[in-house]
């Protein structure tokens, strides 16, 4: 397996290689053979790095403890199951990974990006060569993940227990794929000022890959959002910890460029902004590569010691320099062909939010290195807490979801007031009647109040627009409703599909508020039949089971669930103490509704086996977030699924625009 791999790997950096060079060669001396070559290496290095990924799948499988990095993360009590998670959980089965997604991603978009992006097709495969040798050029000289033992041992040191969750299936597959995703439309717009062709081209294939890379950070951060409420045994879902951070602010910088690059796709406007916007996406991303891969910050997340974060920040300096050098090289042509004509308009909403998404992710990126700014500067560690970003961030996301209920309201180039007025009157009208009912019933917390009537407004805002253009193709159509509502979606699936996505903000929104302000915490020690009430819920402990395994002791507590004197059911909350990792790792028993989580954490047991400690608390609302999950992947499939476009002639003059003829490359 070991020689199979790196072989494969070897492989794989020769085809980087040679697709990269011949892209440039080929398109500065316009040889188009020797392009379409390049896209044909292209297409192979996934191939080879996919038998690179299958040869150390298999040694996981096999238990092939001559492996070092097998060894390292697997034994032979391990669940099968498990293998994929082991797979990527240290640095150089995780680096195979993220190459191989590389690989995979960079020949579907060099496939599938329209071949009447001529000159700027090659540049941008030229960009995506350059990163993905970097990557393969890592993993196999100082990172392999196919190093092997000297003296060969009976049995592995074990996977991370805190990764034996199915969470882990999915999670950190999406986060290191959306954070390398990034890459491909970074390099369509690099692509493109490398070309000197500075057009719209690139837009349609830029925000195609940008959603994708956006909807994979998304789904992974709500993923590891559920993992840290379900096994981390505090009862939260997010802490503001570098390693989430270090995918938040890249998926801020793209929510910018995806609502930013709509603008100039309808009015030809903030072309400037756009490459901007992706360059700073692309260069969060590599930041959060950086954190992950070694970076000095501490994180609950890193479960891997490596040595290779001046690797990581040597690329991110690179990056940094390159992508903005070249975008100042070409900014005199940057351009727009349309003008701001009004403060009040669609365009100005989104260039406030565009402020807005940069403003939340340079406030985060500045918590993250101030530790290490302090260290520096003081001599000492100093860390960033969640007041710091709940207090700074808050009202900056407040004012992003009052956005998004004003924002799709506004019509193109300008508007007035009265107009304005007139949009909002209904939804207004809604939002204040629901927040003074909130009111009415004893609600006094400012930020509730403001969010519960922000949030309201954005939710009736929509519901307001799905059913005026469902009245409309109604009247026009005559179809029934249901059918003239999926009329009206197809119609235009990119608005349509944000606003399910926005919806899926607003039940994220309300997620938050009733988990934030009204969770109730209790810590109890309880013995066999004893109980304990919180909020309405009485918990009785009804009995423990203890399993022993060869690398761990596993301990399931059972619970008896009533409310308001109704019994509701049983739920189990387990543990697990790993000896050789010292650890206790945790599984919380919740009983889940749409209107609160009942959650128990099973901690300690007494010698006596028969008490034990729990942790007891009920979070209001917290249902909501995990239910938008679906909803944001949903809005994106819409918003992604290619609208039937009449066939036109274009005809161009190659000689003139200074590119290949684009009928032939391929």
């Amino acid at each position: 397996m070991a020689d199979l791999g790196t072989s494969a790997m070897l492989i794989a950096l020769a085809l980087a290689i040679y697709s990269g060079a011949t892209s440039l060669v080929g398109v500065r001396t316009r040889n188009v053979a020797m392009v379409a070559s390049s896209f044909r290496a292209n297409y192979l290095t996934p191939i080879a790095l996919g038998l690179a990924v299958l040869a150390l799948v298999l040694a996981f499988v096999r238990n092939d403890f001559a492996l070092t990095y097998v060894a390292e993360h697997s034994n032979l009590a391990m669940p099968r199951i498990y293998t994929w998670v082991a797979f990527y959980a240290g640095n150089e089965g995780s680096l195979l990974y993220v190459t191989f997604a590389l690989a995979s991603m960079t020949a579907i978009a060099m496939y599938l990006v329209p071949r009447r992006m001529g000159s700027q097709r090659p540049y941008a495969n030229l960009v995506l060569m350059l990163i993905l040798t970097f990557f393969i050029t890592v993993n196999l000289f100082m990172a392999s993940p196919f190093a092997t033992l000297s003296v060969i041992p009976s049995d592995g040191v074990g996977i991370n227990p805190l990764l034996t969750h199915p969470g882990m299936f999915i999670h950190p597959p999406l986060i290191m794929v959306g954070l390398i995703a990034i890459a491909v439309p970074f390099a369509l717009g690099i692509g493109g000022l490398l070309s000197g062709r500075i057009d719209d081209e690139w837009v349609d294939a830029g925000r195609t890959w940008g959603l994708v890379a956006w909807a994979l950070l998304a789904i992974g951060l709500l993923l590891g959002s559920w993992w840290a409420y379900t096994i981390l045994g505090w009862g939260g879902y997010w802490a503001w910890d570098p390693v989430e951070n270090a995918a938040f602010m890249p998926w801020l910088a793209l929510t910018a460029f995806i609502h930013s690059i709509m603008v100039q796709k309808r009015r030809g406007m903030f072309r400037l902004w756009n490459i901007a916007l992706i360059n700073i996406s692309f260069i969060l991303g590599a930041f959060g590569i950086f954190i992950n891969r070694g970076g000095p910050v501490p994180s609950v997340h890193s479960f891997g010691a490596s040595t290779l974060g001046w690797v990581f920040l040597l690329f991110l300096g690179l990056v940094a320099f390159s992508s903005f050098g070249v975008f100042f090289y070409r900014i005199a042509l940057l351009r727009s062909s349309g003008n701001l004509e009004s403060a009040l308009s669609r365009e100005s909403a989104f260039l406030v939010n565009n402020l807005l998404f940069l403003g939340i992710a340079f406030v985060t990126l500045w918590g993250v290195v101030f530790p290490i700014i302090s260290e520096l500067v003081l001599g000492r560690t100093i860390t960033v807490g969640q007041p710091f970003y709940n207090s700074v961030n808050g009202p900056l996301f407040l004012a992003l979801i009052f956005l998004m209920a004003i924002g799709p309201l506004l019509p193109w180039r300008n508007a007035t007031w009265g107009s304005v007025g007139r949009a909002i009157s209904i939804p207004g009208a809604i939002s204040l009647i629901i927040t003074a009912i909130v009111v009415v019933i004893e609600v006094r917390n400012i930020s509730v109040i403001i969010g519960v009537a922000v949030s309201t407004l954005v939710a009736v805002s929509i519901t307001q627009e799905w059913i005026r253009g469902t009245l409309a193709r109604h009247r026009a159509t005559g179809s029934v409703y249901p059918l003239a509502f999926l009329q009206l979606v197809a119609s235009n699936r990119p608005r349509y599909g944000g606003y399910i996505v926005h919806l899926a903000v607003i039940m994220l929104s309300f997620g938050i508020i009733g988990s934030t302000f009204y969770n109730i915490e209790r810590d109890v020690i309880l013995s066999i039949g004893q109980s304990a009430d919180v909020g309405d819920y009485t918990v009785q402990f009804v009995a423990t089971e203890t399993t022993t395994f060869a690398d761990r002791t596993e301990r399931t507590a059972t619970m008896d669930i009533t409310k308001n004197g109704s019994f509701v059911g049983t739920i189990e909350a387990w543990h697990g103490i790993y000896p050789s990792f010292n650890m206790l790792s945790t599984r919380a028993g919740i009983r889940s509704t749409p209107i609160e989580d009942l959650y128990v954490i099973f901690s300690e047991v007494q010698p006596d086996g028969q008490t034990a400690a729990f942790r007891l608390l009920l979070n209001p609302m917290i249902w909501w977030m995990w239910f938008a999950g679906p909803f944001v992947i949903l809005g994106t499939i819409v918003a992604l699924w290619p609208t039937p476009q009449r066939a036109t002639a274009v005809v161009t003059n190659a000689s003139q625009r200074g590119t290949l003829p684009t009928g032939r490359v391929s």
